[in-house]
């Protein structure tokens, strides 16, 4: 039997008593990842878990089941959580008493697109809430890499057409794709484009591009996903007039972080050079006593006291 509906729950949590306190928030994942949805209580104060009340739910109508967690005088009470939720969701169970009520979720798939509602009562005689959270959840996904190629068959001439295709799947919103001239940066205009929603969700893309071959062929094929504010670049170049040239392709990150991730690769490369030279050290430096070492001996030595 399907818990309770939104409606009733939210009716419920309104009679309680007035809102002190409220927050917008806005998250956005990826599928597979965990997302964090935050709640916390705006003043520095310590609660008492066993008078303290928390809820999140869905709070956009947009399912018949909207209880995702409970946290009730103490314990989490998951009797009612919709099906969809059991075993994906934490509280931050060290942090409920410091006003920190954010929620884990775990595995984001697409269906977890919702807007969640937290609301906080506390009892003094009776409960009251005290704190509410309204926090959008938004799912993206880039899952695959583009892949850009030509038709196989006889060397192209100067002059003749050349048809490109650029094709991409498993993304998530529906992804924008671009064909660009690498030598100025300019737009060129696709010959065909064909957007695919999958049964998972997810968004196939299948473009092609017709040019005239000049002696040298330089265009990149551009997927970009606006909610991650990420771009996916195929490069495509290849010299016409030498018959012994191959096509290359090859993918560049355009998106917030691609320098962070060579940055985390520098570091990485550190970090090793520092443990090398710290086991270096070690080896030529005298033999040192562990603390475990340390408290044998001088247990040793105290039963020798004794004898």
């Amino acid at each position: 039997m399907e818990p309770r509906s939104s409606g009733l729950w939210l009716l419920f949590l309104c009679a309680l008593g007035c809102v002190t306190a409220k927050e917008d928030k806005k998250v956005i994942s990826t599928i597979g990842s965990t997302a964090e949805l935050s709640c916390i209580y705006p003043q520095e104060k310590k609660f008492i878990l066993s008078k303290l009340r928390v809820f999140w739910q869905i709070a956009d109508g947009s399912k018949p089941c909207s209880v995702v967690h409970t946290f009730n005088s103490g314990h989490e009470n998951q009797s009612d959580q919709c099906a969809d939720f059991r075993n994906r969701t934490r509280l931050f169970q060290d942090e409920l008493e410091n006003g920190i009520f954010s929620l884990l979720l775990l595995n984001v798939s697409l269906r977890d697109e919702h807007t969640y509602q937290c609301i906080v009562q506390k009892k003094d005689v009776v409960f009251r809430v005290i704190h509410s959270a309204d926090v959008a959840l938004k799912v993206a996904a880039n899952n695959s890499l583009p892949v850009l190629s030509e038709p196989r068959g006889n060397r192209r001439n100067i002059g003749e057409e050349v048809t490109l295709s650029c094709s991409y799947s498993q993304g998530y919103p529906e992804p924008n794709i671009y064909w660009i001239n690498r030598t100025d940066n300019s737009s060129l205009r696709p010959s065909s484009l064909k957007i695919i929603q999958d049964n998972d969700g997810t968004y196939s893309v299948f473009s092609t591009l017709k040019i005239e071959a000049n002696s040298d062929i330089k265009v990149g094929c551009i997927i970009e996903n606006e909610l991650l504010q990420q771009n996916l670049t195929v490069l495509y170049s290849k010299d016409v007039t030498n018959p012994n040239s191959t096509s290359s392709s090859r993918l560049d990150l355009n998106k917030p972080g691609a320098q962070a991730g060579s940055v985390l690769a520098v570091a990485i490369v550190l970090a090793g050079l520092a443990v090398l030279t710290c086991w270096l050290w070690k080896r030529k430096s005298p033999h040192r006593k562990s603390y475990a070492d340390v408290q044998q001996d001088e247990d040793g030595a105290q039963h020798n006291t004794h004898v």
